[in-house]
């Protein structure tokens, strides 16, 4: 069986030569364009393998959706899960931090803590260094022209670079923290430990004035205590980057500075802080000391003297002996008629508690006896002891019997 190319060894030569022409015209006519002109056969061959590009693509596009939507949907539902358990234990957390927060700020208030917070500062720019290995220290463009004073906080966005040395018209000295005079009260954030941070001829910083037997773990941040009464305190000031023994039963910490000291550009000055008393949150139903003033026992308040009130004059049988200013007398006396009556006379107030002197002897030996007239003729006085008796009826018979 002869081949198709023999059997059609003519034809299949005319192909070839009819392809190779139009190959040779491909590759010498080209197309312009606007921006540029193309050969004729790039665009062919472009054309010709498109379709083949786009099925590729396609398939790439679609493993991949099938990979993102189904064999990787199964990962990504554990990993929904434990962000939603992990918001939720956040969730708490806050809570927590909310209660402890609005606890602190009420109890703050109720003994009368005061913070201090930072009220002005002004920016400046460092315009030179010490350029001495004994000194370090840095010049700022700002001085007294701007407010500036010596022992003034010099601070960054990332935390405390020094205070100020030396001021001038219109530059200051800025002493760093890494300098062997300087000197920072500081404590640890989470042990509360306090300290004095200090620079080293080094260049180091180093917080001493820690106990050995303190446990102080590497990578704890170290913040300003406020007790040098220069700092504010809670600004960020370094990092714990290692532990040694030190002398004299100390611990020898070594602090990483917070601001980088060594590409100082722009500071910012702490020229006014101010001291505010936390007030507690209005939301809050009720506040500790209000809570605490509920709790407290309250003391009645003490009654006035009432200066307008007299006491009456007690009512005594004949030849009784008159009342002494200092007791209270109940006497029955029973007139003839067989009524008996009972008197009592309060005692008579001692001299500078109402204002009333105490009368004589003779004044109250004279109204006692009138008193005992009027109850031997059955009537009972209620005159004034001030005013004077007015003058006895005619006298009775004695009683005859004794006094119930």
């Amino acid at each position: 069986m002869e081949s198709v190319l023999g059997r059609y060894r003519n034809l299949t030569i005319l192909v070839g030569i009819l392809f190779l022409q139009v190959l040779g015209l491909a590759v010498q006519v080209k197309r312009s364009s606007e921006d540029e002109s193309t050969r004729l056969i790039r665009i062919w061959a472009v054309d010709a393998v498109t379709p083949f590009e786009k099925g590729i693509v396609w398939a790439q596009h679609g493993s991949s959706n099938l990979w993102r939507n189904y064999f990787y949907l199964r990962g990504v539902r554990q990993e929904n899960r434990d962000l939603k358990q992990q918001i939720q234990q956040m969730e708490i957390e806050r809570v927590r931090l909310s209660e402890d927060a609005n606890q602190a700020r009420r109890l703050q208030a109720l003994l009368g803590f005061k913070e201090q917070f930072i009220a002005r500062t002004v920016a400046a720019q460092v315009i030179g260094s010490s350029g001495s290995e004994q000194s370090r220290s840095v010049y700022i463009d700002k001085g007294t022209n701007a407010g500036l004073k010596p022992d003034m906080a010099v601070i960054t966005g990332d935390g405390v670079v020094g205070k100020i040395l030396r001021v001038f018209q219109s530059t200051s000295q800025v002493l760093l923290l890494n300098d062997q005079t300087s000197g920072v009260g500081a404590m640890l954030e989470k042990s509360r430990l306090q300290g004095v941070l200090r620079g080293t001829p080094a260049g180091e910083i180093v917080l001493e004035k820690v106990m050995s037997d303190e446990t102080v773990p590497s990578g704890e941040k170290v913040l300003t205590s406020g007790g040098d009464q220069i700092f504010p305190k809670g600004l960020p000031v370094g990092t714990v980057t290692k532990i040694s023994p030190g002398s004299e039963l100390f611990l020898n910490i070594r602090v990483k500075p917070a601001a980088d000291l060594s590409r100082l550009e722009e500071v910012l000055v702490i020229t006014q802080r101010e001291e505010k008393e936390p007030v507690a949150s209005e939301t809050e139903p009720m506040r500790a000391a209000d809570i605490l003033a509920e709790r407290l026992p309250t003391v009645p308040p003490k009654p006035a003297p009432d200066a307008g009130k007299q006491p009456a004059a007690a009512v005594a049988t004949p030849g009784a002996k008159p009342a002494t200013p200092t007791s209270t007398q109940v006497q029955v006396a029973k007139p003839a008629d067989g009524n008996a009556v009972k008197v009592v006379k309060p005692a008579a107030p001692k001299q500078g508690a109402s204002g009333i002197p105490p009368k004589p002897a003779a004044v109250q030996q004279k109204s006692a006896d009138n008193a005992a007239n009027s109850a031997a003729s059955g009537t009972v006085s209620t005159a004034p002891a001030d005013q004077p008796p007015s003058a006895p009826a005619t006298q009775p018979p004695a009683p005859q019997d004794t006094p119930h």
